[in-house]
Formats: C-alpha cells, sequence, structure tokens
C-alpha cells in the first residue's frame, strides 16, 4: 500500500464515514420502531445489537470482496486515481450541504430505499408478535439492506481507503479492513446505548438534524484533504 497509509488515516476515514447523517438518521428510526416493537429493553438491545452486527459483516465483506477484485484483476492503480478523485467530488457535494442542505444533487440513500425500511420494520413489529426469534433475523436483515442502500451516501471514505489498500500488499489490508469497519460501528453502539439508558429516540433526530449540517461540513473537508493527500502521494 502507499506508505503514506497510516493507522490514524484507516480510523478518521471510519469515524468520518460513520458520523455521517444518514447513518445515524436509519439507526435513530429502527431505534423508534425498536423500542415500540420490544416491550422488553434486553430484546431492543440484542435487536440493535444484531442490526450493528449485520451492518459490521456486511459493510467488510463487500470491502473484502471491491478490495480483492482491484488487486487480482489488475487495476489498483486506475481504482486509486478513482478513488481519489471520487473522494475530492464527494467532499464537494458534502461541504455543499453545509451551506444548501439537500439542495440541488445530495449525496443520499437510494431512492424508494426509507420506504423499503418502514416495510421491513413494520415486518418486524408483526414477527415479534407471531415468531418473535423471527423478528430477530429481520433485524439482521435490516442491517445487511440499509448497507447497500446507503453505499450511495456513506461510501466515499470507504472507497478512498480501499483505493489506498489495493496498492499494497493483501494479507496486510484484511486486518486494517476489520479495523476500519469496527470503528465505523463505534457510534452506532453509542446510540444503542444511549437508547437503551433511556435517551428517546426523538431527542437524538433532533440533535442528528441540529448538527447535520456540522457533520456533513466535517466529512467533506476530510474528503477533500484525503483525495488531495492519495493524489500528492504519489505524484
Amino acid at each position: 500500500m502507499v506508505e503514506q497509509l497510516t493507522l490514524g488515516i484507516i480510523i478518521a476515514a471510519a469515524l468520518a464515514d460513520s458520523i455521517n447523517p444518514c447513518v445515524f438518521g436509519v439507526l435513530i428510526f429502527l431505534l423508534a420502531y425498536m423500542t415500540r416493537v420490544f416491550k422488553n429493553k434486553a430484546r431492543m438491545l440484542v435487536a440493535g445489537l444484531i442490526y450493528i452486527t449485520g451492518v459490521y459483516v456486511t459493510y467488510f465483506l463487500i470491502g473484502v470482496g471491491i478490495f480483492t477484485l482491484a488487486y487480482t484483476a489488475g487495476f489498483a492503480k486506475p481504482f486509486y486515481w478513482f478513488a481519489a478523485v471520487a473522494a475530492i467530488i464527494a467532499g464537494l457535494f458534502e461541504i455543499k450541504d453545509y451551506f444548501w442542505y439537500g439542495k440541488g444533487f445530495s449525496l443520499q440513500m437510494i431512492p424508494g430505499a426509507a420506504e423499503r425500511i418502514k416495510k421491513y420494520s413494520n415486518a418486524m413489529e408483526k414477527m415479534e408478535t407471531v415468531h418473535p426469534m423471527l423478528s430477530l433475523a429481520v433485524a439482521a436483515f435490516l442491517g445487511i439492506f440499509v448497507v447497500f442502500v446507503e453505499l450511495p451516501c456513506t461510501g466515499a471514505p470507504y472507497l478512498a481507503i480501499l483505493g489506498m489498500l489495493s496498492k499494497g500488499a493483501y494479507a496486510s489490508g484484511i486486518p486494517l479492513l476489520l479495523l476500519y469497519n469496527l470503528v465505523f460501528i463505534l457510534p452506532l453502539f453509542v446510540i444503542v446505548g444511549l437508547v437503551y439508558i433511556g435517551h428517546t429516540s426523538q431527542t437524538l433526530e433532533k440533535w442528528r438534524k441540529e448538527h447535520r449540517g456540522l457533520m456533513r461540513l466535517g466529512i467533506g473537508l476530510f474528503l477533500l484533504a484525503l483525495g488531495a493527500y492519495m493524489i500528492w502521494a504519489v505524484i
């Protein structure tokens, strides 16, 4: 991999990825459902942890798949440049949303995803009444599904890191992907924990809306810096 890829960059990129308003918004919405569906707080906690596990495994496997393809197919260099340029473009869109949130083109979930998430959440509620164990399976499925529909909104930092990893040794890249995804899900644990100890999803959603512009700005500035850094590192 490029010599300039450090653990600090891996962790910073994962944190930038994890604080995306898309990630927080979906989880807060699901926790509101889970709080209503699972009358027992312990089951709500278990469902939240299962959801996060689904997110972790799916995001990791997507990363491994892209990393393996770029590494084995022999196009690591063009993929690296694509990831660097994509980071810069995504950064500009994120910064735009700080000044004009939701105006014009924005990085967001795949169209129709919100309706699907509501549909599957309703299915989880029905399953909890009829087949309680299957409701937990739905929580796992939601973790998998949400990762795919959120990729257009959240994937730029991950893509940049995958581009950097593709230029190095395959064996050393896998542990770094495991670390990236562990850091990525840490804020999700915090949100689930806050709901478990009594914070309402409405309070968390209000906080998210108040700070989503700043989150976008922080992510955008980081992506611009990371993309520029990737280009500087190879010229």
